[in-house]
């Protein structure tokens, strides 16, 4: 048996003769008598009350809290009182994520999380009630299959957490009949040339060299923002991606490139040349923003891109102001309906000028591991993923080499038995 057992009506003092014996204490017969303690694998003291004449079940409550340490099963008594979503929001304070994807993350929590599972006690989480979530995410309309994911991960996030702090003994989300939201793989479909073109004249002339960097060197539309003139190294032909402009609640910063991953990327001349065209007519302008999060130190950079008051592009206003129009110039969308607005267009954000890019270099023959570095992919696994079914067709080349290994050697005819023959 774990810890030990104070009776709290009696107290323990030595009398005149030197022995030990037992008296009545000030809280004899008012209150919870037993006091059942332990100390807990964190290190501190835990306890639980038990009435008069219960001594019993409180051995057997330490018994039991011994036996669940020693097979990996101890639930915190805290557990019961911490709502998920009350330790979601500790959680997500310590949590070691950038800034901006924390506000990702709380947003996906409150907005679904939070009203599914946040009044639940930590200690009552099972996998039924995993299932649960899943089952309304996918059969919400309003919430996409890789969004579903986001969610069922930030949540699976919190509940690993919660087992590492010793209030849950497992996470339920690891039970076999617990599967993730099913997502819709939808493949890339890149534009063509004519239609890249197409956008670029369709833009302001202070923007179309836009086009050519994300479609001439892979960058993110963040990355292209927060390109500055001290990233271009003409001699060398290349292009170090070193910073990217975020949003954080409302506030631009600037940013390492996402996961942390600078890189250089191979400048093509075309692309060279219409950089150069684009810092004679637009001067680069010094932007200073704070770093990584709204109250960072404050750092300066001499932009390529900015607006027409010679400030920071917002990725927002951009996106409709500029992009949406070209778009629809383009045949890419249709013209906006009576109310001004343009209709939906994700798959043709800029993040499309990325995938042409992956898609040229996968046609070229370029090795995936390269093309997964220029794009500042985590691994290439998340690039052959993606763009697999952009890599040029090999059956041809499987059939041809099979064959070869396969086709004997020619052998010359034997000559006819004579007394076969007729």
């Amino acid at each position: 048996m774990a810890g030990h057992i104070q009776d709290r009506w009696y107290r323990t003092e030595t009398g005149p003769d030197g022995e030990s014996r037992k008296v009545k204490s000030d809280r004899h017969g008012s209150g919870l008598r037993y006091r059942a303690r332990y100390i807990g694998p964190d290190g501190t003291e835990k306890s639980k009350s038990f009435p008069d004449r219960q001594k019993r079940l409180a051995e057997q409550w330490l018994t039991e809290i011994a036996s669940d340490m020693s097979r990996g099963r101890y639930i915190d008594p805290r557990a019961a009182q911490i709502t998920f979503k009350g330790y979601a929001e500790k959680w997500l304070k310590t949590h070691g994520i950038d800034p901006a994807s924390q506000v990702v993350v709380e947003q996906r929590l409150r907005l679904h999380a939070f009203r599914l599972l946040g009044s639940r006690p930590l200690d009552s989480f099972r996998p039924e009630h995993i299932r649960g979530l899943v089952s309304a995410l996918e059969n919400d309309p309003a919430v996409s299959g890789g969004y579903a994911r986001n969610i069922y991960g930030d949540v699976r996030a919190v509940l690993s957490a919660a087992v590492d702090d010793g209030l849950l003994p497992r996470n339920p989300c690891s039970a076999k009949s617990v599967r993730p939201p099913a997502t819709e793989q939808r493949r890339v479909v890149p534009w063509l040339p004519a239609q890249v073109r197409a956008v670029r004249a369709a833009l302001p002339q202070r923007y179309r060299p836009m086009v050519d960097v994300g479609a001439g060197c892979g960058l993110r539309q963040g990355e292209i923002v927060g390109l500055a003139e001290d990233a271009l190294d003409f001699d060398g032909g290349l292009i170090r991606v070193v910073r990217q402009v975020k949003l954080i609640r409302g506030k631009a910063v600037f940013a390492p490139p996402k996961c942390n991953k600078e890189r250089d990327v191979p400048l093509p001349p075309s692309v060279a040349e219409a950089l150069r065209v684009h810092m004679d007519a637009f001067k680069p302008v010094e932007i200073t923003l704070p770093w990584r999060k709204p109250d960072g130190p404050r750092v300066s950079a001499r932009l390529l891109f900015t607006n027409t008051a010679s400030g920071l592009v917002w990725r927002s206003n951009f996106n409709i102001q500029e992009w949406k129009p070209a778009l629809a110039s383009a045949g890419l969308i249709a013209e906006p309906g009576e109310n001004g607005k343009y209709q939906s267009a994700r798959q043709h954000g800029m993040h499309a000028l990325r995938h042409f890019y992956a898609s040229v270099l996968l046609d070229a023959g370029e090795n995936i591991k390269a093309v997964s570095e220029y794009l500042g992919h985590s691994d290439p696994g998340l690039t052959l993923r993606v763009y697999a079914h952009l890599m040029p067709d090999s059956h041809t080349r499987t059939r041809h080499a099979v064959d070869t290994a396969l086709r004997l050697p020619s052998q010359p005819l034997a000559a006819p038995d004579p007394h076969t023959a007729t």
